[in-house]
């Protein structure tokens, strides 16, 4: 099989489709099983193309974006994506490059889960009308299955041999880490939900993170053996930070695509913190700025960098929760950061009866996801790294007392030269 590794931002020769010009311009191509044929493909007329996302969190991740982006910029330019949420292979769970299995979930939980990542996925492509985008769940051909059943139809198409050439499987071997025939067996349904695709729905396209590609090349050749169908393959990059941190970590953990998960203003607040070096690179991933604009803004210098890191986080923010939710984070960034916190909105809400009880700074830094544990919040404070309401706090011990709040029953927490809150107390 053909395999195409694409240097990011570097188009390939020759692109006859707008979409994969676009792609590869902003950097969203690592990998494709055969780029000429997908380029003729795509250049041909309107194509389907799916991601699937595993209901292991109530809430996708910013992890998430790069195959999210990748779809609504296919949508956006003629092609039709389809979202399967993974209600079957959930129950398994992926493990592809992880040292240990994911727990297993109770349907029960899955199915919340669900329902939390529609929520994200419908802001993120339009599925109105009749060519609109599809959410699909793999529970409804993966659960009709029997094991006998299954086996003759599918299991003469895989190898041993060929799967345990994979990077996913090879990595969990050479570290002797124990790998279940559950988990061996994943790649084989995520191999039959894009041939079921490509039957129901005419689905031709696989989009997947870069660790999926031993997943998507099974589907790929499963579609050719089983029907002789021409599938597509592509996969979008990992991405690091400058540090060379994975893209979406923070002391407080995962940064949610889900409101309930991670309020708007700290999505908002995540990329506004982006580190100087690595601006150029998300302007071009994360929003829809024509690159005219991006190519301006990855210029800027000094002070005038911060304003393109403010486009940044309102244009993903605005992407992710919506234009209305993006202008009041970028209010209440302007005014909490200014240092006129009477005019911005409070960015956590906290009952005032915490008080009473003995809220301690710990606790609070906590609280706000400034740390992951009272012992990374002790550390913070012990560094003189931070401040409340403007002064530098030295005590760990330190409560917080109704002493503490100002006008309107409200104070501020800094955290660094970055991260500053604005808590409420009703």
């Amino acid at each position: 099989m053909t395999s195409h590794m694409i240097e990011a931002g570097k188009p390939a020769t020759r692109i006859r489709s707008e979409a994969l010009q676009v792609l590869l311009e902003r950097g969203l191509v690592h990998q494709c099983t055969d780029l000429e044929a997908l380029d003729e493909k795509l250049a041909s007329g309107s194509m389907t193309a799916y991601a699937g996302f595993d209901a292991t969190a109530g809430s996708l991740h910013v992890g998430h974006l790069m195959p999210l982006m990748t779809m609504r910029w296919l949508q956006k330019l003629g092609h039709r994506p389809i979202i399967v949420l993974g209600g079957g292979t959930s129950q398994v769970g992926d493990p592809s490059f992880r040292n240990e299995a994911r727990p297993l979930l109770e349907e029960r939980q899955i199915a919340a889960n669900i329902a939390g990542i529609r929520r994200s996925v419908e802001r993120l492509v339009d599925m109105r009308g009749e060519d609109g985008a599809l959410l699909v769940d793999n529970a409804e051909w993966l659960t009709e299955f029997r094991f006998l059943e299954f086996l003759r139809d599918y299991g003469a198409h895989f190898t041993v041999n060929r799967m345990m050439t994979f990077d996913s499987v090879k990595s969990r071997l050479d570290a002797q880490v124990p790998l279940t025939v559950l988990e061996f067996c994943y790649m084989m349904l995520q191999a039959v939900d894009f041939l079921e695709l490509s039957r129901r729905h005419d689905c031709t396209l696989q989009v997947g993170g870069s660790d999926q590609w031993g997943n998507v090349v099974n589907g790929v050749e499963l579609g050719r053996k089983g029907d002789g169908r021409q599938l597509f393959g592509l996969t979008v990059p990992l991405i690091t930070t400058a540090n060379g941190a994975k893209m979406g970590k923070t002391a407080a953990g995962a940064v949610w695509l889900h409101p309930e998960h991670l309020s708007p203003f700290a999505f908002w607040q995540f990329w506004r913190n982006t580190a100087d070096a690595d601006v150029p690179k998300f302007l071009r991933l994360f929003t829809e700025l024509p690159m005219t604009e991006v190519m301006r803004l990855s210029e800027l210098q000094g002070a005038e960098l911060n304003e393109a890191k403010k486009i940044l986080a309102t244009q993903v923010t605005t992407i992710v929760h919506g234009a209305e939710e993006a202008r009041h984070a970028l209010e209440q960034g302007d005014a909490l950061f200014s240092g006129d916190e009477a005019d911005a909105a409070p960015t956590h809400t906290l009952p005032l009866a915490r008080l009473a009880e003995g809220l301690g700074l710990l606790e609070l830094l906590v609280e706000v996801g400034f740390a992951t544990s009272n012992g990374e919040a002790r550390r913070l404070v012990e560094a003189g790294g931070v401040r409340l309401n403007a002064r530098v706090v030295e005590e760990p011990r330190r409560r917080i007392a109704s002493g503490d709040l100002g006008a309107r029953d409200r104070l501020t927490l800094a955290a660094g030269k970055r991260r500053k809150a604005l808590v409420g107390f009703e």
